[in-house]
């Protein structure tokens, strides 16, 4: 029987506040709390799986054991309110505010631009404020390397690394009243060619004043102070003699149980055997959200100290079962400093696993004996164990009370998929890990798509212990080779271990060892996972890693040469340890345009880093929550939907289909050739058939998932290929030809031809899209979306509710990269159908998973091409076919192809070209807009058949791009004129900034001196025409107040999404009115402040918006002018209170439309028009280092020159560029989406999914503004920024295929020919880098 004793009250702190809640509900995390309850709307939901960062808090409790605070960032999105008993909780509210005072990390990252949109801001804040309150004598390099549980899609990670470094203990102290000096930054060695650093230089002359100056600058760093924990608030007194009591939580579904003893556990378990056991809940938070699983009873052992304690035995170590990570962590690191080197072997590999195991959040909440019962296949630590031959303690309690006590083995406790050695009233209390002994050896390895935060591929761990024999070799006594990822379960082999039984270490015993592994380790084709070949190849290269690494150490014990391994070997051998990043941020700003060109911060950065910056979810009302009823066929007619279970569901409202829609079902962005809710037939898989409203998100989303739905299945295509290869294309055929391609071809001297696959891209913003819909009087609706687009959503929604157009109001969006410019109003227009329904706001904010399902993705391409060129590589002619996926629909796929179409050639002038390109249907999720617009797919294919150019005439790529470079003057394909061509001088300046030539031959020379790591080094142009190429489009609105106080009240049509729009149009209206930026307030886009507004892209928002903003301003200007002329001397305050008293107008409605741009498609592929006002060009030099045998990469360096004009705002546009390159980077190399054929998306969150992390940033990272260049075409002599410098990423991707190059030349097996040309699509993920770098390796498994 249970114990009466147990109390049914939680109480913890909440930001210094005592928080008591009687029996509180078990299935509510801390993040659902604080925002629905506790109405701290700081901390975000990003993905609601732990992968992002953005729901971070700070966990703080006492450990009576020590006596000592223990503080920890934890995720809130995965951890149950319940088991913050007895703790303190400290959100982002809890640091600090605008109003009353910032703390020093929200000021600094504030100060530093380390904030675009914002969203993911407060969880950044909140995991480096809970490390610096654990480490308050963190190094800057430590502090860098706090960040692996966080995301940011904005800004290039640098800004955020900047500012958090400046708290490391390991930089000179600087003086509080000493303002921020702007500093010349040392460059590690590899930044430059020798390793000295050059000289300043020279003297700059200001384009305000002709005269010397320093206008231009290299960005400020703040000076270094680390935290002063005096200062900060400290632990609740009461907390720390609060006596832990056994607590039990009933709910509608789920009991929860905390013990406090480990009897009262045991009992427990005898008692409710199915029960769950919980601790960090990092496996069961993820099943109970995404997989809808309920248990019944929970028991959180967190709270009991026999599970909490780690002893020293005689031959190792016993570690409790709920001590988290982190924890075992530090106690290993100092216990390898404390004991005899030789014993530390297992606690090492142990550590090497822990630095990349999941994130920080992550770590601080997940205990070892959870990734032991949970018996995840691909689990980075349990092959460790394995190797290791750990011994688990298993404890129950019989109905007399005593306790039986079972040791296993580790190597019997897994016994199948997620299935172990343990009966059902058992409790894992302790792991036992042994001492390494003399002359023993242990390695773990693990691959990854992204180091930071991620599920292995496969991961091992080798441990062989060795003897010398009589002829002083070393012979193998005893070895464990583990495996995970490479079966159902962890593993080992042991017909290899078999084989390895009494074999001398030497290289003769290689071959038969990897076929033995090979036997050992079968996957068929098909297996789970997928990565067949890749997964096979690194189980022979790992352990061909451990044996050089091993006769390593024995080299270095014994001096005896035939365990010496080859110089050219070394470099393999060495674990991946990553320098801290460095930088330089170069810019040019004008004194005499201030406020405009000077780097003013976001105009909302302290909002943000304080969480006080509202975005749509967090707007606070009494609204219901809805959630999509999704098809789980791609193509299929609905037989019949049945509701009734769903309807009967607790708190549900109402369901809705495509007959309860008032107006109109059949729409579109564009084209109307999309029904908002199926009515018959389904499309793809996550095609919306209906809506569920409920009390709750929770319930709305299982009362959607409720719904019973028979199909009749249709035939479906699921890839671009197969759209191709069975003609499924949408009606849109277009082309481009300009001079005689087939006299072109007749006068080529070579002819090479080829195809391209360029991955998709999802765009991951932080903010999932996200609408509130209120109704108002009659059919008037308020709403609030997430949209760059808010006059598309304004008309579609008047259209579905069958209603005139109504108010939408867009505060912010926590990103956006194109992906709400249409998408976001089906799931606003979804909710207005439900707030319609029902005469009640309601609210929608898809799931992370149901975001990427739904919503599209960057188009995937083929590119096919035909290039004819001359012996120096001068292109004669082109003939391209490009092909996109466009999805099931049109939405805007016409002009992303066009888009790509006019940069099929990117920076290159082709004298003979036609361009052909067509929209694949395909049934998937339709494709939408994406940064860059179908222009990076387009040029990136160019740039393709450009290094191949250059391989078949074997020269150099940068002399062949360089002599095809278009000239001033010139006209490209579609007949506009390059004029301001700055190709050539970004060119020079980047090979010179970079120091291209020497870093080339410094290249060369390692990789002649490595075989297993090479460098690759790549140089990569652009030119990315600006402006909507339909000419509708090229418009926008403002409307400007000035008040009788001096205060000016900005809106325009452009939303904020993170890009810094508000920021410059607040410069923009300052200095046109001569007011300072304070008393400019930017008001929010909404459509009944300027109406028919275009959506915010293409990168020309400032343009345009800026041009609007400007005329209200000299409109007003003009009208005060003979007030001005007769007052010159009087404030601008007294001089508007004058022109009130004489009824002069101070407001002004100010619009803008892009002269001479607009471009029609004709059949004869001569177009008419103009598509662009101007061209921005860039250029990116990138260096990398891969390991071969892994295919793992580091970006080492990479300068990047942009050319934005006369920038409106450096700190901002510098911040574009980094977070821009940073998605480029992302799009070629890491983000792989994957469809199953069935047309089932499997990367659905950041789990599997993976975006640049902190760690993918480059070592060095230099980016230059382009000084001296104004643009006559736009506001201020500017350029727009957002888009162009995505592109540049792809240098990263041609330094990758040049080290792959270098690495297939340096084979001596036959397997690839000198310089042969290889395929590579992109994105060059791990296993493509390491499937083409083909050797022994790959070549045994090829194809198998």
């Amino acid at each position: 029987m249970e114990p009466n004793s147990y109390n049914n009250q939680l109480i913890f702190f909440l930001n210094g506040n005592k928080v008591i809640i009687n029996n509180p509900n078990p299935e509510l995390t801390l993040l659902t709390y604080l925002r629905s309850n506790a109405g701290l709307t700081g901390t975000k939901l990003g993905c609601g799986e732990g992968g992002c960062g953005a729901c971070t808090v700070m966990l703080s409790h006492h450990l009576k054991t020590e006596d000592k605070i223990v503080h920890r960032s934890i995720n809130s999105c995965l951890l149950p309110l319940c088991s913050v008993a007895g703790c303190a909780v400290t959100t982002i509210e809890g640091l600090g505010n605008v109003k009353d005072g910032m703390h020093p990390v929200q000021q600094r990252l504030s100060d530093q631009h380390g904030s675009q949109c914002g969203f993911c801001t407060p969880g950044i804040i909140m995991a480096l404020y809970s490390y610096l309150r654990s480490h308050p004598n963190a190094t800057q390099h430590e502090i860098e390397e706090c960040f692996d549980g966080n995301l940011c899609r904005c800004t290039g990670y640098r800004p955020i690394l900047d500012a958090a470094r400046s708290f490391g203990v390991d930089q000179p102290k600087v003086e509080e009243e000493q303002p921020a000096a702007v500093e010349e930054l040392r460059l590690p060695e590899i930044a430059y060619a020798d390793g000295v650093q050059k000289d300043k230089p020279a003297e700059n002359i200001c384009p305000s004043t002709g005269k010397p100056c320093d206008c231009k600058s290299k960005s400020t760093h703040i000076p270094s102070q680390p935290l002063d924990l005096k200062s900060e608030p400290i632990f609740p007194p009461f907390l720390m003699t609060l006596k832990q009591e056994s607590l039990k939580f009933n709910g509608d579904r789920v009991t929860w149980y905390t013990p406090t003893t480990l009897n009262e556990l045991l009992n427990l378990k005898r008692l409710h055997n199915n029960a769950k056991i919980v601790v960090g809940n990092t496996e069961v938070g993820i099943e109970t959200k995404f997989r809808n699983i309920v248990y019944p009873v929970i028991i959180c052992p967190s709270k009991v100290p026999e599970l909490q304690k780690i002893s020293q035995a005689e031959n190792g170590i016993e570690i409790g079962s709920t001590i988290s990570l982190t924890d075992i962590k530090y106690y290993l690191v100092d216990l390898c400093k404390n004991i005899e080197a030789y014993k530390t072997g297992t606690f090492k590999a142990m550590l090497s696993q822990f630095r990349w195991f999941a994130g920080n959040q992550i770590r601080n909440a997940a205990c070892l004996a959870g990734n032991l019962v949970t018996a995840s296949p691909i689990s980075d630590i349990n092959p460790v164990l394995l190797a290791a031959g750990a011994i688990l303690t298993l404890v129950s309690i019989n109905d007399r009370g005593e306790r039986i006590t079972r040791k296993v083995n580790i190597n019997s406790f897994f016994k199948s998929y997620r299935v172990v050695d343990i009966q059902p009233d058992e409790i894992l209390t302790s792991i036992f890990v042994p001492y390494t002994r003399e002359n023993e050896y242990i390695e773990a390895y693990k691959q990854s798509r992204r180091r930071d935060d991620d599920i292995a591929i496969v991961s091992c761990c080798f441990r062989v212990l060795l003897a010398k024999n009589d002829e002083n070799d070393y012979v193998v006594q005893d070895c464990t080779l583990a495996y995970g990822g490479m079966n159902v379960k962890a593993v080992t082999t042991p017909a290899t271990q078999e084989l390895l039984q009494g074999q001398v270490w030497q290289r003769s015993i290689l071959e038969k060892a990897y076929q033995t592994l090979e036997k050992d380790l079968p996957l068929q084709q098909g297996a789970p996972g997928g990565m067949i070949e890749y997964r096979r190849s690194l189980t022979t290269s790992y352990f061909f890693k451990f044996f050089l690494t091993v006769s390593n150490y024995l080299y270095s014990v014994s001096n005896d040469v035939k365990h010496k391994i080859e110089d050219n070997e070394q470099s393999v051998i060495q674990k991946y340890q990553r320098e801290m990043s460095s930088g330089e941020q170069t810019y040019q700003y004008q004194p005499l345009m201030s406020p405009v060109t000077m780097p003013i911060k976001h105009q909302s950065a302290d909002k943000q880093v304080t969480g006080e910056a509202l975005y749509t979810d967090d707007i606070k009302h009494n609204a219901y929550s809805a959630a999509m009823v999704l098809s789980t066929k791609a193509h299929a007619r609905i037989k019949n939907i049945d509701s009734t279970k769903a309807l009967s569901m607790p708190g549900v409202k109402g369901i809705y289909f495509a007959k309860d829609i008032e107006g109109v079902n059949q729409v579109g962005p564009v084209i109307y050739d999309e029904e908002l809710f199926a009515s018959s037939v389904v499309l793809c898989v996550g095609y919306p058939i209906g809506v569920a409203v409920a009390e709750t998100h929770q319930q709305a989303l299982e009362a959607a998932k409720a719904v019973v739905i028979e199909y009749e299945e249709l035939p479906a295509v699921t890839s671009i290929e197969q759209a191709i290869a069975e003609k499924s294309f949408l009606n849109c055929h277009h082309v481009i030809n300009n001079g005689d391609i087939v006299k072109g071809f007749e006068e080529s001297e070579h002819v090479i031809e080829g195809e391209m696959k360029v991955g998709a891209q999802e765009h991951f913003y932080l903010e999932t899209n996200a609408a509130l819909v209120i109704p108002g009087e009659g059919s008037e609706f308020m709403v609030y979306s997430s949209t760059q687009n808010p006059t598309k959503t304004q008309s579609l929604l008047a259209l579905t509710l069958g209603v005139p157009a109504n108010q939408i109001v867009v505060k912010r969006m926590g990103g956006g990269f194109g992906g709400k410019e249409t998408r976001s109003i089906f799931s606003t227009c979804i909710a207005a159908v439900a707030a319609q329904k029902l005469r009640h706001p309601v609210r929608i904010m898809l799931d992370r998973d149901v975001d990427m399902m739904t919503t599209g993705t960057r188009h995937p391409f083929i590119g096919k091409y035909k290039i004819g060129f001359d012996k120096n590589g001068k292109i004669m002619a082109a003939d391209i076919d490009l092909y996109a996926d466009a999805g099931y629909s049109f939405d805007l796929s016409v002009g992303v192809l066009d888009r790509a179409m006019f940069h099929s050639e990117n920076a290159y002038k082709v004298p003979n070209i036609r361009v052909n390109g067509r929209l694949c249907k395909t049934n998937l999720p339709t494709n939408t807009a994406f940064r860059g617009f179908g222009g990076p797919q387009g040029m990136i294919i160019c740039e393709i058949w450009m290094e191949k150019i250059a391989n078949y005439l074997k020269k150099p790529p940068t002399e062949i791009r360089q002599l095809n470079f278009y000239k001033e003057g010139e006209f490209t394909h579609y007949l506009q004129e390059v004029k301001n061509c700055q190709l050539q001088r970004i060119w020079d300046e980047t090979l010179q900034k970079s120091d291209y030539f020497n870093r080339l031959a410094k290249v060369e020379e390692f990789n002649r001196n490595n075989k297993w790591k090479k460098r690759g080094i790549a140089i990569i142009p652009t030119k990315f025409g600006m402006s909507f190429t339909v000419k509708t489009l090229n418009q926008a609105g403002a409307l400007v107040h000035v008040y009788t106080d001096g205060t000016v009240l900005v809106t325009h049509g452009g939303t904020e999404m993170g890009q810094g729009l508000h920021t410059k149009m607040i410069q923009i209206a300052a200095k046109e009115l001569g007011v300072p930026v304070d008393k400019v307030y930017i008001s929010e886009t909404s459509t009944d402040k300027v109406a028919n507004t275009a959506p915010t892209a293409a990168s020309v928002s400032s343009d345009m918006n800026g041009m609007a903003v400007l005329d209200a301003c000299q409109q007003i200007n003009a009208r005060l002018a003979p007030l001005k002329e007769k007052n010159p001397n009087l404030p601008f305050q007294k001089l508007v209170g004058l022109a009130f008293a004489e009824r002069v107008n101070l407001s002004a409605n100010g619009f803008y439309a892009t002269p001479n741009v607009g471009y029609f498609f004709k059949d004869s592929g001569v177009g008419d028009g103009l598509p662009f006002n101007y061209f921005n060009y860039g250029c990116a030099c990138s260096e990398v280092e891969i390991d071969t045998l892994t295919g793992d990469y580091t970006t080492l360096r990479t300068d990047i020159i942009m050319d934005v004009g006369d920038s409106l705002n450096p700190a901002i546009d510098i911040g574009q560029v980094e977070g821009a390159y940073t998605q480029g980077v992302g799009w070629c190399t890491l983000e792989e989406i994957v469809t199953f054929p069935n047309g089932n998306l499997f990367t659905r969150g950041p789990s599997t999914y993976k975006i640049p992390g902190f760690n993918d940033v480059p070592i060095v990272f230099n980016v230059s503004l382009l000084s001296n260049a104004p643009n006559p075409k736009a506001i201020h002599s500017s350029k727009g920024v957002g888009e162009p410098p995505l592109f540049l990423g792809s240098a990263v991707y041609f330094a990758i295929r040049n080290a792959i190059m270098d690495a297939r030349n340096d084979r001596d097996d036959g397997l690839a020919t000198k310089d042969e040309w290889f395929n590579l699509a992109t994105p060059a993920t791990c296993e493509r880098i390491r499937n083409t770098c083909i050797d022994k390796f790959t070549n045994q498994f090829n194809q198998k």
